[in-house]
């Protein structure tokens, strides 16, 4: 049987509920445990695919093409494992399964509620996420205490007690709050968020405390009092420079070695080789670039998370401190792409939807690829590099994709064609992953070093197959298609040191320890433009 960690917070949101759970994941992967990960969420979305990335951050992708919340990238990314559908459950994904059933007369007439029917739901998702694996680490998104967690809540009691407290860990992830006026923690808000979770009939077995400022033993005492548990089980987790710090802080104050004896497990003995050497480059670096982001989303810098993570990743690998320069494509609209992107060493033009922005990055795209900076195009960012191309390399000034002008003459992007017939926004696009066969002696096939490639997709459009003859003898080299042929995967220009762009979402599958090759190729082209 699977032993399960359950991850909830207390006193406010955006605490690191998911930073905490996917670094006890690495320290207990890197310890020779099988761990795996899940992220429940309470909002009524059935996911994430069609929230606005201002409100919600981006949205993450898995193999097997489910949408998901953020977290699970941070997920992937420190425990160095491919996450799947059954990863990132909803409320509305549960309600939905629920209200399926009942219509089909699964329940044979009996009323539908919360208890038992919502809490049986919710329960077999938990035991979904054993599989293969020893150790389970379940989030609880939100607070205790908000009506919306109230069933997630139930639903741990319940498990517990049916698979045995024994195999079960719950840690509560919650705020320390450090007064400046007089210089001194207040426990308080933690203590009430331990009563309201005991409220419900879970008690906390580790307590990990957010704060500012390391937390001074008398504090952590009176937290442990109030919870009935060691104070070597409250763990403090204060404020560092990197999100990547925090496993190895957590390693030094215990949090592994709690969880372990709660669960009785077999810890090897790990010197974390690969996760020093990400903090060692990290520490160390001794090179600097600038990258710009151009982008429509970004006065929220989430809607970009995996882009600027992976830049991370790329620059630790070279030890080079990534400097990004976060551009909104429609200021370059009123002021000019060299108003803002003359004194960059490299840009990405990541994904997007819809028009607003456009005509700032197509802009921007024509001045990166004229003056030879370093450019990486991420599925929207490819559909604008072969627009721009056509129009001002090609001269076809009406080249557009049917998304912003469905009537133009030269519909250089298309709706694929099992697009067509969709009408719900919801899960409906090409998603997940999906093979590519690389072209050999292009510079997608150098950065790889291999011919079959595989890459995570989130899209409706592809380019028009009618204009690959002329995007040929304009300078465009169709480095990438698809096993079958059909769709262009992957183009770069012949006349340019590092001008790649690929339809697919690369972001998703770089990790601090194993950087994606285009990124690598991105910062590395970066340093040379630097030099010379």
């Amino acid at each position: 049987m699977a032993k399960y960690v359950f991850i909830t917070g207390g006193v406010v949101s955006g605490l690191g509920k998911g930073i905490t759970g996917a670094s006890l994941g690495r320290l207990l992967k890197d310890q020779g445990i099988k761990v795996t990960m899940q992220k429940f969420d309470p909002y009524l979305n059935v996911d994430p695919g069609t929230l606005n990335p201002i409100e919600h951050g981006e949205v993450f992708v898995t193999d097997d093409g489910l949408e998901t919340d953020l977290d699970l990238g941070h997920y992937e990314r420190f425990i160095d494992e491919d996450l799947s559908a059954a990863s990132n459950v909803t409320s509305g994904k549960i309600y939905e399964a629920i209200l399926k059933k009942e219509r089909h007369g699964d329940y044979h007439g009996k009323t539908t509620q919360v208890i038992p029917h919502v809490i049986n739901e919710i329960k077999s998702r938990f035991y979904k996420s054993d599989d293969d694996k020893e150790v389970a680490i379940i989030e609880i998104g939100g607070t205790v205490g908000d009506i919306e967690s109230e069933p997630f809540i139930e639903a741990i009691r319940q498990f517990s007690y049916e698979v045995g407290k024994e195999n079960v860990c719950t840690v509560l992830v919650t705020l320390v709050i450090y007064l400046r006026s007089s210089s001194e923690h207040k426990s308080k808000p933690t203590q009430m968020a331990i009563r309201e979770m005991m409220k419900m009939g879970v008690m906390p077995d580790v307590v990990v405390c957010r704060s500012e400022l390391p937390i001074s033993d008398e504090v952590k005492g009176k937290i442990a009092l109030f919870a009935n548990i060691k104070k070597e089980r409250v763990i403090q987790n204060i404020d560092l420079d990197s999100i990547y710090e925090v496993p190895l802080a957590l390693k030094k104050e215990g949090l592994d070695q709690r969880v372990a004896e709660i669960l009785k497990l077999d810890l090897k003995k790990s010197d974390h080789k690969e996760w020093l050497k990400v903090i060692h480059n990290m520490h160390n670096c001794n090179k600097k670039v600038t990258i710009a982001i151009i982008g429509k989303y970004i006065k929220l810098h989430d809607a970009y998370l995996s882009v600027v993570e992976a830049l991370k990743h790329a620059g630790y690998y070279y030890q080079t401190t990534v400097d990004i320069k976060w551009i909104d494509a429609e200021d370059i609209e009123s002021k000019g792409a060299e108003h803002y992107l003359s004194d960059v060493d490299g840009a990405i033009v990541p994904g997007g939807f819809g028009l607003r922005g456009i005509k700032g990055k197509i802009e921007a795209i024509t001045y990166l690829r004229v003056h030879k900076i370093p450019f990486l195009g991420i599925c929207l960012g490819m559909q604008l590099a072969l627009i721009e191309i056509m129009r001002n390399v090609a001269l076809q000034k009406d080249a557009d994709s049917v998304e912003f002008n469905a009537h133009t003459s030269c519909p250089i992007i298309s709706l694929m064609p099992e697009q067509m017939k969709v009408k719900d926004l919801g899960a409906t696009m090409r998603l997940g992953a999906y093979k590519c066969r690389l072209v050999k002696d292009t510079l997608a096939y150098r950065l790889y070093q291999k011919e079959i490639i595989s890459e995570r997709h989130r899209h409706r459009y592809e380019v028009n197959n009618d204009y690959r003859k002329i995007l040929n003898e304009n300078g465009v080299i169709l480095s990438g298609l698809s096993l079958d042929g059909r769709i262009v995967e992957m183009i770069e220009l012949s006349d340019h040191p590092f001008f790649i762009a690929t339809q697919a979402h690369p972001e998703f599958k770089s990790r601090p320890d194993h950087p994606h090759p285009l990124f690598k190729g991105l910062i590395k082209a970066a340093e040379h433009l630097k030099r010379v």
